[in-house]
């Protein structure tokens, strides 16, 4: 995320000691906390205390439900903003010949490979070779939330104009990555076939030795992170709360301790998506705002109040587009799919292409995530840390 400055517009109105400066926030601070990893940390000490088994089938069957407005809305938001910047951002010699390789990299070469990969399994009626998607799934879904998780810090450090040192970044990403494989690996030691839709995926034999030294490397660092956090309290520095928070949270209780209890498992994917959702429309709101801005620079003043009443209009498209194609991608398709092409179901299951699409969609958002996000992105630091508006509140 970049650290570009930010100067939002504040509510003029309020009286100074009861004023909120919106420009550091990206809706307010009781409203970041929560978005950003607060709700996490809230609900996380409930489930230890709860005898959770007794409401699995309950929280399974509401989370599934609300996948359909959180989860699945989240990786349709990212394509529709991904691919209508794709074609512009290859052909704009203006930016990094890295981020536009990038851009081809994520858009177009990635989901060639994942439908070659499952190609060849099933051409070689190879259920093993498919089901190890499954595995790498697993795999890039840690990078995707140490990513995540690290960006939202860096998002809430430039919003707070409290920036990290690039010593202190290292560390940051040093402990999130040996989080994030340490967590594969025990996910990989404890589950040797995980069900998904019928078909099975497979783990890797993960040595103990190697388990046990990812856990000191990523407890040892992660005390250094919190070494680093005091000595910044010492100095008067600080640093941004909710920003940690959504750290913390993301590697922790979302990615090393997500198996400590089923419940958290459902729920957890949810919490992630809310995460996520909170940047996207921040991003969205500013993006159709500066459209309003251009059309009313351009339109006669006659036109403004219209223009400007069709930025809502427009979010709830862009909502509404995402829930759609949230269902497309995630049941309407592959369901029509499985029901109209034979395949041998006594190797597959009877959901083969369900399998294979939330495997695809769920790999390929974190390959273009990595793009869209990229600190260098000229969008996301027009968008994202608008200097014109205070977002959706």
């Amino acid at each position: 995320m970049s650290n570009a400055n930010v100067n939002l517009a504040v509510d003029s109105s309020l009286s100074p000691p009861l004023a909120v400066d919106r420009s550091r926030y990206l809706y307010g601070p009781k409203t970041d906390f929560l978005l950003l990893g607060g709700l996490g940390l809230l609900i996380f000490p409930i489930l230890l205390v709860i005898p959770t088994q007794e409401y699995r089938g309950l929280v399974a069957i509401i989370m599934l439900a609300l996948a359909n407005v959180i989860n699945h809305p989240h990786f349709a938001h990212s394509y529709q903003i991904f691919y209508r910047r794709l074609p512009s951002a290859i052909n704009d010699t203006g930016m990094p010949f890295s981020l536009r390789r990038n851009y081809v990299i994520a858009g177009v070469i990635v989901p060639i490979l994942l439908i070659a990969y499952f190609a060849i399994g099933i051409a070689n009626d190879n259920v093993r070779w498919v089901g190890f998607a499954g595995n790498f799934m697993a795999f890039f879904v840690g990078w995707h939330y140490v990513k995540q998780g690290y960006g939202m810090l860096m998002v809430d450090a430039a919003l707070k104009k409290n920036f990290f040192g690039d010593k202190e970044k290292k560390l940051l990403l040093f402990n999130g990555y040996i989080t994030w494989i340490t967590s594969w690996m025990i996910v990989n030691d404890q589950v040797h076939k995980l069900d998904l839709w019928g078909l099975k995926y497979y783990s890797f034999d993960m040595p103990s030795v190697m388990i046990y030294g990812g856990i000191a490397a990523a407890s040892l660092s992660g005390i250094a992170v919190l070494y680093m956090l005091y000595k910044r309290v010492s100095s008067g520095k600080g640093f941004p709360v909710n920003g940690v928070v959504a750290y913390g949270v993301s590697l922790y209780l979302w990615l090393l301790f997500v198996r400590i209890d089923p419940v958290w498992g459902l729920i957890t994917p949810a919490l992630h998506s809310i995460q996520y959702l909170a940047v996207v429309y921040r991003y969205q709101s500013n993006f159709e705002l500066h459209k309003t801005q251009s059309a009313k620079d351009v339109g006669s003043s006659s036109m403004a109040g219209l223009i400007e009443s069709s930025t809502l209009f427009r979010m709830i498209i862009f909502s509404a587009l995402g829930i759609s194609l949230g269902a497309l991608l995630f049941w309407l398709i592959p369901n029509w799919l499985d029901s109209a092409i034979a395949y041998d179901s006594s190797l597959y299951g009877a959901s083969l292409f369900l399998f294979m699409f939330w495997i695809f969609v769920n790999v390929h958002h974190y390959f273009i995530d990595s793009v869209i996000w990229k600190r260098d992105n000229p969008e996301t630091k027009m968008h994202l840390f608008a200097a014109n508006s205070t977002g959706l509140r």
